[in-house]
């Protein structure tokens, strides 16, 4: 694991001790009931291994493992000696303390929801692009470094995708902003482990990442906005695809 993706975790624990890395575990543990709520995890699915989550999240060995334990305790995960961890429950609603994000239950169609990422992403990839460090810039490089070590497996992707668009969103300086792009974000997220399963998805997906990147780094709004926007037109005509039941044309895979 580089620098860039070590300096998070050890400027926490160099500030706040243990109590600091208890919260990271913490953190990490709302990121994988995430994703078990969403439905990309489903019950008796088996988790990738300590190494994978750590190097997708960006965090140690030990934090994921913590993290695990977290979820364990609250009956929401299964761990076994000498066997993958797998879901043991969809509830996770034991792990919720206090008020939640901004989210949205629906039911939504998917047109109504695209038109509204894209309204929200818009205007965030073009803040971002003013806004972001160079904290934030080695976020995203050692998300899309975690994305091309995820091969074909699709529930790794999504954690490291989420990671993506998460700093991203945090990039544009706006926690309303982040809010309402997070709930967007997970819109059917459900269905999107399938669509990542198909051949070239995971490619084309890493691609449009670069480029956002790309325009971070260049700090160009218009740029930045627009690879945002192709992005996003990606995932709803997969997506519309997918639901209509028909084949995802090869040009238009992404997530």
């Amino acid at each position: 694991m580089d620098s860039a993706k070590r300096m998070p975790l050890e400027q926490t624990k160099a500030l706040m001790g243990d109590v600091s890395r208890r919260s990271v575990r913490e953190t990490i543990a709302e990121k994988l009931a995430a994703l078990v709520s969403s439905g990309v995890l489903s019950v008796g699915d088996e988790l990738p291994g300590e190494r994978e989550l750590a190097a997708s999240l960006s965090v140690s060995r030990e934090t994921v493992r913590g993290a695990i334990g977290i979820l364990a305790s609250h009956g929401i995960l299964r761990v076994a000696h000498g066997a993958r961890t797998t879901v043991a429950t969809a509830d996770t609603r034991s792990l919720v303390r206090g008020p939640r994000a901004a989210g949205f239950d629906g039911p939504y169609d998917l047109e109504s929801v695209h038109e509204a990422r894209l309204l929200v992403e818009r205007r965030i990839a073009a803040d971002a692009a003013r806004r972001i460090g160079k904290e934030g810039l080695a976020t995203l490089r050692a998300s899309i470094a975690a994305q091309e070590e995820c091969g074909d497996d699709p529930v790794r992707f999504l954690l490291c995708d989420r990671e993506f668009h998460a700093a991203l969103y945090r990039a544009a300086g706006n926690d309303v902003f982040f809010d309402v792009a997070m709930s967007l974000y997970n819109h059917l997220l459900d269905h999107r482990r399938r669509i990542v399963a198909e051949p070239g998805s995971i490619a084309e997906s890493l691609s449009d990442h670069r480029a956002i990147l790309a325009a971070l780094e260049a700090a160009d709004p218009d740029l930045a906005e627009s690879k945002v926007v192709e992005h996003a037109m990606r995932i709803y005509v997969t997506t519309r695809a997918f639901l209509d039941g028909k084949p995802l044309a090869k040009e238009a895979l992404s997530i």
